[in-house]
C-alpha cells in the first residue's frame, strides 16, 4: 500500500525545544491513520512539519511520493487539507462563503467561483450536515456548528491527503460518531487520511492504523489493537483499558478504565 505521507528519522521543533525525535512513519492513502498520545506528545507538531510549516532539522518528509522540499506552497495547498486544532471563526463570515476558502488553492486570487467548485462546496456541507447553516454567519454559531463548516471548509479542497487535528473536540456524541464515519468514506475515494485524537474508544473503533506519541517519539505504530497493547498504554497514558467486545463486523473498542 503506497504512503501518501511518509517521514523518515525526522526531528523537529521550536527553538532549542525539540517536539519531535527521529520520528519515522507512513501514512497510507486509502486508510484512516490516528495520531494518538497524552498532551505534549508532539501530534499537532508532526502534521504542521508535514504541512512545512515547521521545518524538519533532520530527516525526509515526503509527500505523495516527493520530497516535500519540491513542492511549491501552492502544489502542497492542493495535496493537502488540513482542519487545525485551534480553528475558529467567530466573524461575521456566511457559512458557505467560509466553505468557499476551501477551493482557493484551486484558482487564481480573486477568480470566481466556478461550476466545479460549487459543487465541491455544496458536497463538503452536505457530507457535513451543515447545509443548513449554509447562510447563516458564523458568529452565530454554536462551537459545535462551526467545527462541523471548518471541517466542511477542509473537505472541500478535495485534496488527496487530509489533515485533522483533534475534530471532535467540539461535538455532541452523534456528530462525533458521523465525523469518524465521515472520514472513513473519504478513504473510499482514496484519501490518506490523518486524525489526531484524545478519544481512545473512537480510534480504535474507526482507525484503520494508529501512531502512538509520547514526548516526541513513535512508541508504536500499527492497528489498533496491536499499537496499543496493555503494555503501550501503561507506558504511554498511564492507564489501563477495556477491550469491548463489537457486533459482528464491527471493530473492537478499546475503553480507558483505570489510571495506574
Amino acid at each position: 500500500m503506497s504512503a501518501a505521507l511518509f517521514f523518515e528519522n525526522v526531528s523537529a521543533g521550536y527553538g532549542p525545544r525539540k517536539a519531535l525525535h527521529d520520528v519515522s512513519a507512513q501514512f497510507a492513502a486509502g486508510r484512516v491513520t490516528g495520531l494518538v498520545g497524552p498532551n505534549g506528545a508532539g501530534k499537532t507538531t508532526l502534521l504542521r512539519t508535514a504541512l512545512g510549516f515547521l521545518k524538519a532539522e533532520q530527516g525526509d518528509v515526503q509527500v505523495l511520493g516527493a520530497a516535500q522540499a519540491g513542492w511549491s506552497r501552492e502544489a502542497l495547498a492542493r495535496a493537502i487539507a488540513y482542519l487545525p486544532q485551534t480553528a475558529e471563526a467567530h466573524w461575521p463570515i456566511l457559512a458557505r462563503k467560509l466553505v468557499a476558502l476551501g477551493r482557493m488553492p484551486h484558482r487564481a486570487a480573486l477568480a470566481p467561483l466556478t461550476p466545479e467548485d460549487e459543487i465541491a462546496i455544496d458536497m463538503a456541507l452536505s457530507r457535513c450536515d451543515a447545509r443548513q447553516f449554509a447562510s447563516r454567519r458564523m458568529d452565530e454559531l454554536s462551537a459545535g456548528e462551526r467545527a462541523r463548516v471548518l471541517l466542511a471548509r477542509a473537505l472541500a479542497t478535495q485534496a488527496p491527503v487530509l489533515l485533522v487535528d483533534e475534530p471532535a473536540a467540539h461535538l455532541d456524541p452523534a456528530h462525533q460518531l458521523q465525523l469518524m464515519e465521515l472520514l472513513r468514506e473519504e478513504t473510499a475515494h482514496g484519501v490518506a487520511v490523518i486524525v489526531t485524537l484524545h478519544d481512545l474508544s473512537l480510534a480504535s473503533r474507526f482507525c484503520d492504523e494508529l501512531v502512538v506519541l509520547k514526548s516526541g517519539r513513535v512508541m508504536a505504530q500499527g492497528a489498533p489493537d496491536i499499537a496499543l497493547s496493555e503494555a503501550t498504554l501503561a507506558d504511554t497514558f498511564g492507564i489501563s483499558a477495556v477491550r469491548m467486545t463489537a457486533p459482528r463486523g464491527a471493530r473492537a473498542a478499546i475503553v480507558p478504565w483505570q489510571r495506574l
